[in-house]
């Protein structure tokens, strides 16, 4: 049997966060269903942020309203704070996910907190949420360089995972969030984090910034880590981080995988499809950077794996 990779799809939140098109309830369910059909059995279905501070993500009560009940989906959301887990909790979402920065100007830029205010909020949500039998992820945002205090020490964001995992938290998610990480950095990192955590409980979140987002991957499946983040069509963006551009693209992440030898479970030209469709609906080109390669494999009637 083939080794299993798990792709937990961002699209539907991190990738719509800094659109300038917003997308309707409606519309967003719509995404989350195409990429459902396509084998995707993890999504960030949204956010309960202040609708001030992120349009995008108004309403996300009623996007979980509107999306299939016991389908096998992690639906995951981003909560801020206590105030946002209490709404997420009550809009009967069972999958929350926290970030904390790993940087204290990066942390006051996306939350108003500093880095210690946030770790005693995620303890009181790891909390709240142990109780709820609601799943926590965190992520641990500007894992590698942060626009404003730049290089990261690593032995900062092992402290982190370390604190965030006695707090109870399932999963710790390792983010590029400005996308200016190097494989060898890669490797390092998620190495060391290896070493001292399970690596069915970390995970990896990254951006394309600076093209190289699929070798990060390649770096972090070398450690072991069989978890990653991604977006459809290669959309995104962090409001709060200065040039951070979209996310590695599902569609080339799924490929990679595939082509060697791994089990995403995910169908890719139904995924394909689903980047065309929220293109479509942002008026934008999406797709992956070999997007013009498989369709011409698909109009020649080739099998695009």
């Amino acid at each position: 049997m083939r080794e299993k990779v798990l792709i937990n799809d961002v699209g539907p939140r991190d990738g719509l966060q800094n659109q300038p098109r917003v997308l309707t309830v409606t519309q967003r369910v719509q995404l989350i269903q195409a990429l459902i059909n396509a084998g995707v059995r993890s999504v960030e279905a949204g956010a309960f942020v202040s609708p001030k501070a992120v349009p995008a993500m108004a309403g996300t009560d009623a996007v979980l309203a509107g999306l299939p009940v016991d389908a096998g989906i992690d639906f995951q959301v981003l909560v801020p704070n206590l105030k946002g887990y209490q709404l997420a909790r009550s809009a009967g979402a069972t999958t929350v996910v926290l970030v904390v920065c790993a940087s204290e100007t990066m942390n006051q830029r996306n939350v108003r907190m500093s880095v210690e205010e946030s770790l005693a909020q995620a303890r009181e949500i790891c909390a709240a949420a142990r109780l709820d039998g609601v799943r926590v992820v965190t992520c641990i945002a500007v894992a590698w360089h942060c626009p404003f205090e730049g290089a990261t020490e690593p032995g900062r964001v092992l402290d982190l995972a370390g604190r965030l995992f006695a707090m109870g938290a399932q999963d710790v998610n390792i983010a590029d969030t400005i996308g200016a990480a190097t494989p060898m950095a890669v490797g390092n990192l998620m190495g060391a984090l290896a070493r001292e955590y399970s690596t069915e409980r970390l995970a990896c979140h990254f951006h394309d910034t600076r093209a190289f987002g699929l070798a990060n991957v390649y770096a972090a499946l070398e450690t072991g880590i069989r978890k990653f983040d991604s977006s459809v069509g290669g959309i995104g963006g962090c409001p709060f981080a200065p040039g951070a551009t979209g996310n590695v693209a599902s569609e080339d992440v799924v490929m990679l995988l595939e082509q060697m030898g791994f089990d995403t479970g995910i169908d890719l030209p139904l995924l394909m499809a689903a980047g065309q469709l929220v293109g479509g609906m942002l008026d934008t080109t999406a797709g992956g950077r070999a997007d013009a390669w498989r369709r011409l494999q698909l109009e020649k009637g080739a099998e695009v794996i």
